[in-house]
């Protein structure tokens, strides 16, 4: 279609649908005219406006009733029109708007007329493109006292649709217009803002419709959430520009005391309101009403854009109208404060921004009004606190905090006014102190333990996050939810940041004296003053506050550190002291059994119940969250002091390395979190280097101590966590102290034996991670030299391979004749002539060690036994062993052992006589010591061989004659043993332990082949799983005899049965697997003897055909692990 530039060409065109159009009203002309004006330019269209818009308008004013449709047909016309071309005349715009607003004008009710949405969405349309449409100078020309009633017209009019009209659509657009026609709309269509004389004529003008407009407003706001949050964002902002422009500061100081006489008719004349002192100070007090309603409706909407917008409100009224709104700055400041810690970011951001931004302005600090109000305000919250805590829920417990909190945030430095005040000072703490009450019944507290350590190395890693605000988590008497806490810990931290430091600091410990109930809430409170004080993540909206000097802080922090670490207060009790004298823990589980050579099922020993009861669960429980909290204090502490805290190392890192080695989990726990905090705030990479750093004043600290043990019982903690958290340059340090702690124990085994022990284990995993052996203790050791050529050594070094050449008659008779002659000489017939052939040394080289002599030498009570350079230990005795050359000047003299052995071999004396404590927790801590102290001392049997030979009896006594548990523990230590001994055990394994391991194998193995699933998490199960996965180990090591290996054989087969547990199954399966690298053909033997999957040919037809009991073909329980077994020797 060709676009008509000119007015004659659109003139040519238009003006017959314009006659046709005046001629005959029907929508069909209407929409034919709108056809064509989309073909006319708008330069050109300009030119014709007022011809244009006479057809439309005529139709608008011709009396009587008119279709629906023809009426939006020619308001969308001249909607059109409109929007493409400028109102020049202040009358055309005048008449044009009341033409459209009477579009929809009801004679017969005061409410708009019952017409279509169509049509009412036109009309509205139509009022704004016309608004929009007019020049600057035009518009201004426009709002004159004269259009007051036209314009109140159309203002209830805009109200009544979106107070009433079900479509959101017809609302918004409606609230839109309203907002255009209060010249309030954010659109840059306007040519130029009113000018200063210009505002303040509108703002008289608008100010007759002030009282409506608020109120409908309201109605929307607060009406049902289900309308939508846009219709509410809409309201609130119509609100408060419209507030904000007629109850202005600016224009109200410059508003005169006389009022102007506007030339206009007295009827006229009464709508127009002077803004005068009085009528500001009564609408004032009118809109506190309506803007409480506005808060409490919409500080709780679900949507955040609602609450958004909220913000906006509060933000444009405190800023505009300071003066004119005083008596709502209370509701706004309480609304804004309110938001500070609401669920959606968004709405927290904005929040903080204006808070910044009034901090930034001194809205609340420059203002004497707002200020006084605030601290009115807080007074009377804190008043109402200790109720407020006591009665609300969770939700209302974060809404009364959040309010604290923003006034809090808001009066800064001035807050001091009301912590000046006692009374209110004691509200404010008392609370504080009430709603941190913790719930101290839970049981599980005091039943958590640390059983091993492995947290206590771990370094601390460098977090993005802020790890001095990582705490554990506790439980609440009066609340639940997390958030509760937070905002009470932001509520100290703002206290102690902006407060007078020493006077809550003061009045918080006279509470922490007061009273055990207040004591833990009076130190989470104390921690986090400290931790504001320092200013760790508060927000500081007030620039020119002063914070605490560290000077100052760093003395506070010393006076409450010392505080905390008082005697009275750190060493609290946290557990039932029976524990410590090794009271027994009884076990009745049925059908489990200690390798005993009596009754196959244990026998349980009950013990008397503890006399007294007390000290009660949630005595102790509170013991431990008070310590808990101290500990996360002095974290706290070093991270507000920094460097600075290396000053009170010397105080605070032995208290804390006490409470790390404690065995309450959460007290170990909070320890360790202390003392990566320390690592952090100081400086140090590690918890390694913190404490070989100042390990000189430890290592001191512990000697003294150790001399007034009764004093100090937890000293051997502090050593046990140095030894774990340290590496071999500690050692030198502390070889002294471990004379003294030996020297100690010697003293007080019947009464600290259980400490005492937990630090030599810790020592000895110390010493055996920092001095590692290279030796594999999984390797058997060398077969001496009168061994090497037995049949058993020669066919397990090459298992499995058969035969290099064809064998012969011969080889089987050689084969027979050395099988005879290596019996008689294991069953020991043997000539003295056959003896004489060989060495002494043969049989028993000098790097081995016989029992016999051994435990001849002991029971004499002489020592047979010396050291040389290079050497094993040997006999003296007899006289024919081979003597060191007397030239040799070095033979007599012994080289100093290395600290480390030395260690190692004292402490293993002492596990010799703690192997028969009546401690079962004791036993099973020794014997882990025993088994650290033969992996340091592997690589030196001079030392470890006497010792082992004095350990055994008790060692065996602890296998075949006591709890299950120790058992297991006793079994560990056996295969350590084998694995570094080796020859020297082999009689001792055989003659005292092998029968009753074989024995309690044979005994149990009817129990778990019947028994169910559960059996697998029953001690005896474990029992048996140990002792068939170390077995075969042990077999291999020692190379046992070919009696003993059938006796271990014997005891094993029955458990390849399919009818045993899967896991027991593989262990035997693995016993087997040992045992064919020590003796491949018994083994072969043995398991075709179960089952023989071929018939066995001779492989000379000299023999006759064998016939063993596992017939070809007969399937058994043990078919599948014989044939794996059997495939493995292929």
């Amino acid at each position: 279609m060709a676009v008509f530039d000119t007015p004659e060409e659109a003139f040519g065109v238009l003006r017959p649908i314009c006659v046709q159009l005046t001629k005959a009203q029907t929508v069909e002309n209407v929409e034919q005219l709108q056809a064509q004006l989309h073909a006319v330019s708008d330069s050109a269209l300009q030119a014709l406006q007022q011809y244009v818009l006479f057809p439309l308008r005529f139709t608008l004013k011709t009396p009587g009733p008119k279709r629906e449709r023809l009426l939006q047909s020619v308001v969308e016309c001249l909607t059109f029109v409109l929007s493409s071309t400028c109102v020049k005349e202040p009358e055309l715009l005048r008449e044009l708007f009341s033409e459209l607003s009477a579009c929809l004008y009801s004679p017969s009710s005061q409410k708009p007329a019952p017409v279509s949405e169509e049509l009412k969405l036109a009309v509205i349309r139509g009022l704004s493109t016309l608004m929009h449409s007019a020049y600057g100078d035009i518009v201004v020309a426009f709002y004159e006292p004269s259009i007051l009633p036209r314009l109140g017209f159309a203002v209830s009019l805009l109200l009544g649709l979106a107070e009433q009209e079900k479509s959101k659509q017809i609302k918004i657009a409606a609230l839109r217009c309203l907002q255009v026609l209060l010249l309030q709309c954010d659109c840059d269509d306007h040519p130029r803002p009113p000018e200063e004389l210009e505002q303040k004529q509108l703002g008289d003008l608008f100010a007759a419709f002030l009282p409506g407009i608020a109120t409908a407003l309201t109605r929307v706001v607060t009406g049902d959430f289900k309308q939508g949050h846009s219709i509410v964002v809409c309201s609130l902002k119509i609100f408060h520009k419209t507030v904000g422009f007629i109850l202005a500061d600016e224009q109200l100081r410059a508003i005169s005391t006389v009022p102007d006489k506007p030339s206009v008719e007295p009827r006229v004349a009464k709508l127009v309101v002077h803004r005068e002192a009085d009528w500001v100070k009564t609408t004032g007090a009118k809109l506190t009403i309506l803007l409480k309603k506005i808060i409490e409706g919409v500080s709780v909407h679900p949507h955040w854009k609602v609450r958004l917008e909220l913000i906006e409100l509060v933000e444009a009224l405190l800023l505009k109208c300071s003066q004119s709104l005083v008596e709502s700055a209370g509701p706004l400041l309480k609304a804004l404060v309110g938001l500070l810690n609401d669920e959606s970011p968004e709405v927290q951001a904005q929040c903080h921004q204006v808070l910044r931004h009034f901090a930034d302005e001194k809205v609340v600090v420059g203002n004497r009004a707002f200020a006084d109000i605030l601290s009115e305000h807080l007074h009377s919250l804190a008043t109402s606190l200790p109720r407020l805590m006591n009665s609300q829920d969770d939700q209302g417990k974060f809404s009364t905090l959040s309010l604290l909190l923003g006034y809090l945030k808001l009066l800064g430095p001035k807050v001091n006014f009301v912590l000046n005040s006692v009374a209110h000072l004691q509200r404010l703490s008392k609370a504080l102190i009430q709603v941190l009450e913790l719930d101290v019944a839970d049981v599980k507290i005091v039943e958590e333990r640390r059983w091993n350590s492995d947290h206590l190395s771990a370094s601390p890693k460098p977090s993005a996050a802020r790890p001095w605000r990582q705490i554990q988590r506790r439980y609440f008497r009066f609340f639940t939810d997390e958030r509760v806490f937070l905002l009470l810990r932001q509520v100290c931290q703002l206290l102690g940041f902006y407060g007078n430091l020493y006077l809550l600091v003061d009045h918080f410990m006279d509470l922490y004296h007061e009273s055990v109930i207040y004591r833990k809430q009076a130190a989470m409170i104390l921690n986090e003053l400290v931790a504001g004080a320092a200013g760790l993540e508060v927000e500081n909206l007030h620039e020119k506050h002063i914070q605490t000097s560290p000077e100052e802080l760093r003395e506070i922090v010393t006076s409450i550190l010392e505080e905390y670490t008082s005697q009275e207060n750190w060493y609290l009790v946290t557990c039932i002291e029976a524990e410590e004298v090794g009271e027994e823990l009884t076990m009745s589980q049925s059908g489990l059994q200690a390798i005993t050579s009596g009754s196959p099922t244990c026998q349980v020993t009950s013990f008397p119940a503890l006399s007294k009861p007390s000290p009660t669960i949630c005595s102790m429980n509170s013991n431990i969250w008070q310590i808990c909290i101290q500990l996360e204090g002095i974290g706290h502490f070093a991270y507000a002091l920094g460097t600075d805290f290396r000053l009170l190392l010397m105080s605070a890192l032995y208290p804390v390395l006490e409470k790390a080695g404690d065995q309450t989990l959460l007290i170990s726990q909070a320890a360790t979190s202390a003392m990566m905090d320390i690592c952090h705030a100081c400086g140090y990479d590690s918890l390694q280097h913190l404490i070989n750093q100042n390990s000189d004043y430890l290592v001191n600290g512990i000697s003294l101590n150790l001399r007034h043990l009764s004093l100090h019982p937890h000293t051997p903690k502090v050593l046990e966590v140095m030894l774990r958290n340290s590496d071999a340059s500690l050692l030198p340090l502390v070889a002294d102290v471990v004379q003294d702690v030996l020297a100690t124990l010697d003293q007080f085994y019947d009464k600290r034996a259980a400490s005492f022990v937990s630090v030599l284990h810790a020592l000895l995993a110390a010493l055996a991670q920092w001095f590692q052996d290279t030796g594999d203790l999984g390797q058997p050791p060398e077969q001496s030299i009168g061994e090497k050529g037995s049949h058993l050594s020669q066919r397990s070094a090459t298992p499995g391979k058969g035969f290099e050449k064809p064998t012969t008659a011969e080889d089987i008779e050689q084969f027979l004749l050395h099988y005879l002659k290596e019996k008689d000489v294991a069953d020991g017939n043997v000539s003295d002539s056959d003896n004489e052939e060989g060495s002494f040394l043969d049989i028993f080289p000098r790097k081995s060690y016989s029992g016999s002599e051994v435990g001849r030498s002991s029971r004499s009570g002489t020592s047979p036994y010396k050291t040389v350079p290079g050497s094993a230990v040997f006999p003296e005795e007899p006289s024919d062993l081979p003597t060191v050359d007397e030239n040799d000047t070095n033979a007599d003299v012994e080289q100093p052992l290395p600290v480390q052995i030395q260690i190692a071999t004292d402490v293993m004396e002492r596990c010799i006589h703690l192997l028969s404590d009546r401690s079962l927790k004791i036993r099973l801590k020794v014997l882990e010591v025993l088994d650290l102290c033969v992996v340091v001392l592997q690589s030196h049997k001079n030392q470890l061989l006497p010792l082992a030979h004095r350990t055994w009896p008790s060692l065996v006594h602890r296998l075949t004659n006591d709890d299950p548990l120790a058992v297991l523990r006793a079994f560990k230590v056996l295969r350590t043993l084998g694995g570094t001994c080796g020859d020297f055990l082999r009689s001792r394994f055989c003659k005292d332990v092998l029968p009753k391991l074989a024995g309690s194998l044979v005994t149990q193995a009817p129990v778990s082949a019947k028994a169910g699933p559960v059996y697998s998490h029953t001690l005896a199960f474990k029992l048996q799983l140990a002792v068939l996965q170390g077995l075969g180990p042990l077999c291999e090591r020692l190379d046992l005899g070919e009696g003993d290996l059938n006796r271990v054989a014997d005891a094993c087969l029955i458990y390849l049965s399919a009818k045993q547990p899967v896991k027991l199954q593989e262990a035997a399966r693995r016993v087997f697997l040992h045992l064919m690298q020590v003796d491949p053909d018994s083994t072969w033997f043995l398991l075709n003897e179960l089952y023989c999957p071929e018939p066995l040919t001779p492989p000379h037809p000299s023999l006759h055909p064998v016939q063993l009991r596992g017939a070809t073909g007969q399937q058994n329980p043990y078919t599948a692990n014989v044939l794996l077994l059997l495939a493995e020797l292929q």
